[in-house]
């Protein structure tokens, strides 16, 4: 059992870190007196106007309270419910959300077994059948996270490759970015070459990983694509009232490259423990660390004493897979701390 995870530092996810200060600061900022409902406000209008500085003008911009929320919004937007959805086997959409997007949009997923994590043209081809035949869902979406559930990041010709495919048979390409910052850092491209430069239809555009408290964006990088997107947000529960309070965060957090910064001070320490990591006898990386997460296989009985002291999140238990997420917080000390603790749950 895991012991108190208030009393230790977590490598067991990204979610589990604090508020960054000027998140915070943006927060009470905002509290100092009463502005206009439902998205109406300046701090709104100031956060939406970054993010067409960052994806272009014709971007439409909607906040939603969280990741399965600004998901499941894309995803009802660009479909109705006899379409599909491709996605891969290990999508947060197929995996961890419960199945809201089929719930909630309606929509059939059909995953495909990816060992990386990603999506390709050869992979997603075979799903792409049945047009016309109304025994079939329709394929209409190709959902992708980027980076991916499993840490891995699609190239930006890559990504292009799976737009035009989406596009050759009149559907649309999605994007996950849950961790879109760690993705951008990690590539070192603008957010504009990464998704508008490449065709990408609609993205989920996240920061709650990346050091704020709560809150997700989703644009639609045709404005033609978003006509019913503020019906649905609200019917989806995603509509805040005192939506200052979300969009306040990302003006902090957009504001002089923080996200990135952010992004890219994780994404180092991951590159840290990793290399720790790949010098330690009995531990075996199962995935290339290119942003904040290292995946490993060590014997059960390590995690298990691991797990004595650290919030560790176990990502696969019939291989003894484990996944170690670094946040926007961790220091280069406690990465240390942590694989002398590995050493010694080997030991």
């Amino acid at each position: 059992m895991q012991g108190d995870i208030l009393a230790m530092k977590s490598f067991g996810s990204d979610n589990h870190s604090g508020i960054h200060p000027a998140i915070l600061g943006a927060i009470a900022a905002v509290n100092t007196a009463h502005a206009v409902a439902y998205g109406d406000d300046p701090a709104t209008q100031r956060a939406v106007g970054l993010l067409k500085e960052m994806f272009g003008e014709m971007a439409d911009v909607y906040f939603v309270f969280n990741g399965t929320g600004a998901n499941v919004l894309a995803l009802k937007t660009l479909t109705r419910s006899y379409e599909a959805a491709v996605c891969a086997a290990t999508a947060h959409i197929w995996t961890d959300e419960c199945g809201a997007p089929e719930r909630q949009v309606g929509c059939k997923l059909l995953p495909v077994a990816a060992p990386d994590g990603k999506l390709t043209p050869e992979l997603v081809l075979p799903r792409l059948q049945g047009f016309g035949f109304p025994h079939h869902s329709q394929p209409r979406v190709i959902s992708i996270s980027q980076p991916t559930e499993l840490g891995t990041l699609y190239t930006v010709d890559e990504i292009r490759a799976l737009a035009d495919l989406a596009h050759k048979y009149g559907m649309y390409l999605h994007v996950d970015g849950a961790r879109f910052g760690n993705a951008v850092a990690a590539l070192d491209v603008s957010p504009r070459e990464m998704i508008v430069d490449t065709g990408v239809d609609a993205l989920s555009f996240g920061g709650t990983k990346n050091g704020l408290m709560l809150g997700e964006a989703v644009l639609f990088l045709d404005p033609m694509l978003s006509g019913n997107a503020m019906y649905e947000r609200k019917q989806a529960m995603q509509l805040a009232s005192k939506m200052r309070f979300v969009s306040a965060q990302f003006e902090a957090y957009l504001t002089d490259g923080l996200w990135l910064k952010l992004a890219t001070h994780s994404n180092a320490l991951a590159r840290r423990l990793a290399e720790g990591v790949s010098q330690i006898e009995g531990v075996e990386l199962t995935q290339p660390t290119q942003v904040n997460g290292v995946f490993a296989l060590l014997p059960r009985e390590a995690i298990e004493r691991l797990l004595r002291d650290y919030s560790v999140y176990v990502w696969d238990e019939t291989r003894d897979e484990v996944r170690w997420m670094t946040s926007f917080d961790t220091t280069a000390a406690e990465v240390d701390e942590f694989l002398a603790a590995i050493h010694q749950a080997l030991g």
